[in-house]
């Protein structure tokens, strides 16, 4: 089944980004690689492709998991959420209807 996981940044998580950047791109490579992700990336801070020092206010990951469960377990693992840069990560089961 497919998951959304949902993380929403601390203020000021640009640094905090950038030092666990490129931990968190191998894993969703990984996904990438094994067919399971749907689509993942940031949400700028503001109405802009390349938000510059505004930078980022979250992210977005729709994959597949076995489980609820496992995708929870996955998100906890994430090199983000180790580093600080997420204050709240969401998962919850998403249908891909188009």
């Amino acid at each position: 089944m497919l998951y959304a996981i949902l993380s929403q940044d601390v203020e000021n998580s640009s640094e905090l980004r950038k030092k666990s950047r490129p931990a968190h791109l191998q894993r969703l490579q990984e996904l990438q690689e094994a067919g399971r992700l749907v689509i993942a990336g940031p949400h700028p801070r503001i109405d802009c492709e390349d938000p510059g020092p505004a930078g980022f206010s979250g992210s977005l990951i729709i994959a597949e998991f076995t489980s609820l469960d496992e995708a929870e377990k996955w998100a906890r693992q994430d090199p983000y959420v180790k580093a600080g840069v997420y204050q709240l990560v969401t998962v919850k089961p998403f249908k891909k209807v188009f």
